[in-house]
């Protein structure tokens, strides 16, 4: 075993084990900070497999935006709410649950047989495509191109989904702490 599978086993059962954290944790701030650590685990995974780009990606969009945000609505979150939350005692499978449980089996068995059944090196559109070699070579224009037109071309629509997650936020913020007027 060379290096790069140790690293790649030791990030997979990382990520693996944290993911299982996050799923299992009845408490709610042990459960988001082992979410962190299982999104950095698949950025380095990612790495691992040589895609540099969706690893950047992943650790800008996933643990710089969505993870700040389940951080800011569990911190303005009410105390009523979350201690209610973690109190919770429901069993894992109970008859509430057991569609969902059954779905998530069956998606688990088609998603076995598709990885078992498909036999990527003989798909015909591939081997199409490698024949009038029709097949994008991966190299560093690719990527300052994308840079470059997210900060040119498309820096209006880029600056606008950013005002508009920033109104979303601040609209939680103002939700959540809403005093009730009736009282």
């Amino acid at each position: 075993m060379n290096m790069m599978q140790a690293l790649f086993y030791l990030m997979g059962c990382v990520t693996l084990a944290s993911a299982l954290t996050v799923a299992f944790s009845k408490n709610l701030v042990r459960s988001i900070f082992m979410f962190f650590i299982t999104l950095f685990g698949l950025a380095g995974l990612y790495v691992l497999a040589l895609a540099d780009f969706v690893a950047v990606t992943q650790i800008v969009i996933y643990v710089g935006g969505i993870l700040v945000l389940i951080l800011f609505a569990f911190m303005l979150s009410g105390k009523e709410a979350l201690a209610a939350a973690q109190e919770q005692t429901n069993r894992f499978i109970n008859l509430k649950n057991l569609p969902s449980v059954l779905l998530a089996l069956l998606f688990l068995i088609v998603l076995i047989n598709v990885i078992f059944k498909a036999d990527v090196a003989n798909l015909q559109w591939i081997k199409e495509a490698n024949g009038v070699k029709n097949v994008i070579d991966v190299n560093e224009s690719m990527i300052n191109n994308i840079g470059i037109n997210l900060m040119t071309r498309y820096l209006l629509p880029f600056e606008a989904i950013s005002i508009l997650l920033m109104l979303a936020l601040v609209g939680a913020a103002h939700l959540s702490r809403k005093e009730d007027m009736r009282g």
